[in-house]
C-alpha cells in the first residue's frame, strides 16, 4: 500500500477511512467524501489514493460533470435558491449557497463573485419587492439542476431607469445551476424580459 501524493494527517486518516470501500476493479475510480475532505481513489496493484482536495474552489470541483452530491441533494439546494433568496428576500443565501467566485450568466452580462451577485439580485428585489417565484419543473443530472419558474411581481421601484409603474406582471424563466461540492459554482438565468417590459407598458405589445 502506498499514498501517491504527499498528504497531511487529515488526508492520511481519510485514506485509511476509504479502504473499506475497496475492492474496485483494476483502474476504476470513485469519488468519496468524509467531513469536508473529498478524494478520488483508484485500485491498481494496491490501495492508491490519487488526489485529495479539501476546498470546493479548487480545480477538481470546478470540472463540469464532477459531482460529490446526489441529484436529490442538488435539487434541494436549487429549491432553497428560489424559496430563500427570491421568495423570502434573504440575500445572505447567496453567501451560504455559492462558492466565493460563483459566476452568473444572463442575457446581457456575466457577473462573478458573491457581492456583485447580491447587488444584481438586490436591484430586482428593490424594483419588484413582492416578487414571488413558483417552480413549475425541475430536472437534475450530474452536478447540474435546471428549473422552469413562473415569476409574479409588481413594479414598485426604479428598474434600470424606469420609474415605478405600479403594474403587475407575470413571466416565465429558466434557471440552470451547476453545483460544486454542495455550493453553486455557475448559474445561467434566462427570463422573459421583453414580456415583462410589455406588461409594464414600456414596450408596446405586438399588433
Amino acid at each position: 500500500m502506498f499514498v501517491n501524493t504527499c498528504l497531511g494527517t487529515a488526508a492520511l486518516s481519510f485514506y485509511r477511512y476509504t479502504q473499506k470501500w475497496f475492492p474496485l476493479g483494476a483502474g476504476k475510480k470513485q469519488v468519496v467524501r468524509t467531513g469536508n475532505i473529498t478524494g478520488v481513489y483508484s485500485l491498481f496493484s494496491g490501495y492508491t489514493l490519487d488526489k485529495v482536495r479539501s476546498s470546493y474552489s479548487e480545480p477538481f470541483y470546478r470540472q463540469k460533470g464532477v459531482s460529490t452530491m446526489s441529484t436529490e441533494e442538488n435539487k434541494a439546494l436549487a429549491r432553497r435558491y428560489i424559496e430563500e433568496l427570491f421568495n423570502q428576500k434573504n440575500l445572505a443565501t447567496i453567501d451560504e449557497l455559492n462558492t466565493p467566485d460563483v459566476v452568473l450568466h444572463n442575457a446581457s452580462m456575466t457577473i462573478q463573485g458573491r457581492e456583485p451577485y447580491k447587488q444584481f439580485v438586490s436591484m430586482y428585489l428593490t424594483a419588484f419587492p413582492d416578487m414571488h417565484m413558483t417552480i413549475e419543473d425541475m430536472i437534475a443530472e450530474g452536478d447540474t439542476v435546471a428549473e422552469r419558474v413562473t415569476i409574479r411581481s409588481t413594479h414598485k421601484g426604479d428598474f434600470m431607469g424606469i420609474p415605478p409603474t405600479g403594474k403587475q406582471g407575470t413571466v416565465t424563466a429558466i434557471y440552470i445551476v451547476r453545483f460544486a461540492n454542495g455550493k453553486g459554482a455557475e448559474v445561467w438565468a434566462n427570463a422573459d424580459d421583453l414580456g415583462m417590459l410589455q406588461q409594464l407598458g414600456v414596450v408596446p405589445m405586438p399588433g
